[in-house]
C-alpha cells in the first residue's frame, strides 16, 4: 500500500459522524423552540414575567444536568457491552430511533396546550439523547489510530455542524409572524429534524459495521499505540500512571475553564447584541460567521496537530480566543452606546478569529483525553471529557448572571468575563506535559506512515 493510501478513511469517519450530526441538529431545534413553547404555555397560566424567565431557565438547564449524570454512566456501560452489532452501535441505533419517535411529541403536547406533557417529553428526550451521546462520540477513537484522531475529530465536528446549520435554517423558515397561539408552525421543525435523524440512523445501520471496522483497523490501531502522546504506555493490564493521571486532571480543569468562557457567550450573546449593540439581528450574523469559520477550521486546520502536536495546536487556538474575546471586551466596555454600531465590523472580524480558534481547541482536546484510555475504557474517558464541559456549562450562566446583575456595567462585562476565563484556561493548560517535542511528533508520524506502507 502506498503512503498516500494511508490517510484517514474519510468515508467511514463521515458515516460515523452522522450520529453527531443528528445530535447537534436535534439539540439546536430543542434549544430554539422549547424556550418559546414554554414561555407561551406558562404565559397562559401565569402573569409574572420574571417568574416565567426563572422557570424556563430551570427547565432548560435540565439538559446539562442530565448530561452530567448520564453521559459518564452510559460511557462506561458501552465499554462493557458486547453484542453482534458491537458495543457502541446498539446504544446509537436505539437512542436515535427512540429520540426520533419521541421528539415531535414535544410539539404535539404544545398543540394540546399541555405544559406537563411538554416538560415530561422534554425530560424523556433528554435522557435518551444523553444516553447515546457518549457511545456515539466514543466510536471514533475506537476505530481510529491515535495519531489520526485529531483529523478524524475535525471531520466528525464538520458533519455535526452541518446538522446545526440545517436546524438554523429550520428556525429561519418556521417562525411565528401572526402572534397566534398553538400554531402548527412549531410542529414542523420537530418533525423534519426527526426525519433527518431516521435517515441518518438507517444509513448507520446499513453502512457502518462496528465489528468489521475494528477488525480492519486492528493493525493500524496497534501501531498507533506506539505513537501515543500519553506520558507512559497505556494498556488494559496497566492502570493510568501518576504522571498521566496528573496530566488528565490538568487537561480536564483547562476544559472546564474554556467552557466556562465560551458557554457564557453562547448563553447571553443574543441579549448582548440586543442591549449593547442595539440590534438583535446581529446575533444571527454572529452565529453564521462563527459556524462557517469553525467549519473551515475543521477542514483546514485538523491536520495541524500532525505537524506541531496537539498541545501546540490548542495553545494557538487559546491565544486566538483570548485576542478575539479581549478586543470585543474592550470595545464593549469602553465604547459609548451611541457609537458602538461603528465597530460592529471589528466584532465580526474577531468572531471569525474566535470561530477558527474554538474549532482548533475542540478538535484536539477530546483526542488528548482519550489518548490516555485503552481500547476497553474509551467510553469512560469520554464521560470524563463531557463531565468537565457540562459542569462548566451548568455553572457559568449562573455565575456570569450574578456578576452582571450585581454590577452597573451589566452586559458590558460579558466578554470581560469570557476573556478572563479563557486566560485562566490557558494558564492551566500550560502545565500539560507532552511526551515528545513537536519535531519528534512530526518525525514519528512520518515513520508511522512509512512503516504502515512497508507492512502493507
Amino acid at each position: 500500500m502506498e503512503k498516500k493510501q494511508l490517510k484517514l478513511n474519510y468515508k467511514n469517519t463521515f458515516l460515523i459522524g452522522l450520529a453527531f450530526f443528528a445530535i447537534l441538529m436535534l439539540w439546536q431545534v430543542y434549544n430554539t423552540y422549547c424556550p418559546l413553547i414554554l414561555e407561551e404555555l406558562l404565559a397562559n397560566r401565569y402573569e409574572d414575567a420574571n417568574k416565567l424567565t426563572y422557570v424556563i431557565g430551570i427547565i432548560m438547564a435540565m439538559d446539562n444536568l442530565a448530561a452530567l449524570i448520564l453521559m459518564p454512566i452510559f460511557g462506561v456501560l458501552s465499554d462493557k457491552t458486547k453484542t453482534k452489532k458491537g458495543k457502541r452501535m446498539p446504544y446509537i441505533l436505539i437512542g436515535m430511533l427512540a429520540s426520533a419517535l419521541l421528539f415531535p411529541l414535544i410539539a404535539t403536547f404544545y398543540l394540546l396546550n399541555s405544559l406537563m406533557g411538554v416538560i415530561l417529553l422534554m425530560m424523556l428526550v433528554l435522557i435518551i439523547m444523553q444516553g447515546y451521546r457518549s457511545p456515539a462520540v466514543a466510536l471514533m477513537p475506537d476505530i481510529t489510530p491515535k495519531p489520526l484522531r485529531s483529523k478524524a475529530n475535525g471531520i466528525i465536528n464538520l458533519v455535526g455542524y452541518i446538522g446545526a446549520i440545517i436546524a438554523g435554517a429550520l428556525a429561519m423558515v418556521f417562525k411565528k409572524t401572526d402572534g397566534s397561539s398553538q400554531s402548527l408552525v412549531y410542529l414542523w421543525p420537530f418533525v423534519i429534524a426527526s426525519i433527518f435523524m431516521l435517515i441518518a440512523m438507517f444509513i448507520l445501520y446499513f453502512k457502518v459495521d462496528e465489528i468489521k471496522l475494528l477488525k480492519e483497523n486492528k493493525e493500524a490501531i496497534e501501531y498507533g499505540e506506539k505513537y501515543s502522546q500519553s506520558l507512559e504506555n497505556v494498556s488494559e493490564e496497566r492502570p493510568l500512571s501518576k504522571k498521566d493521571f496528573k496530566n488528565l486532571i490538568i487537561i480536564l480543569i483547562a476544559i472546564f475553564f474554556w467552557f466556562m468562557s465560551f458557554n457564557a457567550i453562547e448563553t447571553f450573546n443574543s441579549l448582548f447584541c440586543q442591549k449593547i449593540l442595539n440590534d438583535s439581528g446581529i446575533h444571527g450574523t454572529f452565529t453564521i460567521i462563527l459556524t462557517v469559520s469553525s467549519i473551515i477550521s475543521f477542514i483546514v486546520l485538523s491536520p495541524l496537530a500532525d505537524k506541531i502536536g496537539r498541545k501546540a495546536s490548542i495553545l494557538i487556538g487559546l491565544l486566538g480566543l483570548i485576542i478575539g474575546l479581549t478586543i470585543i471586551a474592550i470595545l464593549a466596555y469602553f465604547t459609548p452606546v451611541e457609537s458602538i454600531a461603528n465597530w460592529v465590523w471589528a466584532i465580526y472580524v474577531c468572531t471569525i478569529l474566535i470561530g477558527f480558534s474554538w474549532a482548533l481547541v475542540n478538535i484536539n482536546s477530546y483526542p488528548m483525553i482519550v489518548e490516555m484510555a485503552n481500547k476497553n475504557n474509551i467510553g469512560k474517558f469520554t464521560g470524563y471529557y463531557y463531565s468537565a464541559s457540562m459542569i462548566a456549562q451548568t455553572l457559568t450562566p449562573i455565575l456570569i448572571g450574578i456578576i452582571m446583575s450585581l454590577n452597573d456595567s451589566g452586559l458590558r462585562l460579558l466578554y470581560v468575563y469570557s476573556a478572563f476565563m479563557m486566560i485562566l484556561a490557558t494558564v492551566v493548560f500550560l502545565f500539560v506535559k507532552e511526551r515528545k517535542s513537536s519535531k519528534e511528533i512530526r518525525k514519528e508520524n512520518k515513520s508511522f506512515l512509512e512503516r504502515m506502507g512497508e507492512d502493507n
